[in-house]
């Protein structure tokens, strides 16, 4: 469910627990069209027959392409309204935990950890917890820091 706020309040956000977004499958093809988009084709991600003896039993998916949507997933949990332009203005810290493994389904859970006032808008922390069905350890844990102009 989105969490939708005003402008004006964006400095009361710190600490808000935007929930869980819903579960995404990831596909062959989504893997595979990650692997076209980004040049990396190494076959733990885009050959099944062989990946399923390799180190994780099956094809995984890239790193960046789980860690790339929060993107998708972000704009699920928040809308900050009354702002001319929303950034992604990048990332403090980044871990790969557990492997997403092609046909598992994901979901991302989103903290605003910290709201600070930058030139012209705000800049939201967020720490990320990327989650695949039935794992044991996050797939991925990030902290991304996205900005909004008025």
């Amino acid at each position: 469910m989105t969490t939708t706020a005003a402008y004006a309040d964006a400095p009361s956000l710190s600490g808000t627990d935007l929930g869980w977004t819903d579960w995404l499958e990831i596909t062959q093809d989504r893997v595979n069209v990650f692997a076209d988009a980004v040049d990396d084709h190494q076959w733990i991600h885009v050959d099944p027959a062989r990946a399923k003896d390799g180190p994780f039993g099956g094809a995984i998916a890239h790193g960046f392409l789980s860690l790339s949507l929060a993107t998708r997933f972000w704009s699920e949990l928040f809308d900050l309204q009354g702002v001319t332009t929303k950034v992604n203005y990048g990332l403090e810290k980044v871990r790969f935990v557990s492997p997403v493994k092609v046909g598992a389904r994901v979901r991302m859970n989103a903290v605003i950890a910290e709201v600070s006032e930058v030139r012209g808008g705000y800049q939201f922390t967020v720490d990320q917890t990327f989650e695949v069905e039935g794992g044991s350890k996050p797939a991925v844990v990030a902290r991304s820091l996205y900005r909004f102009y008025a």
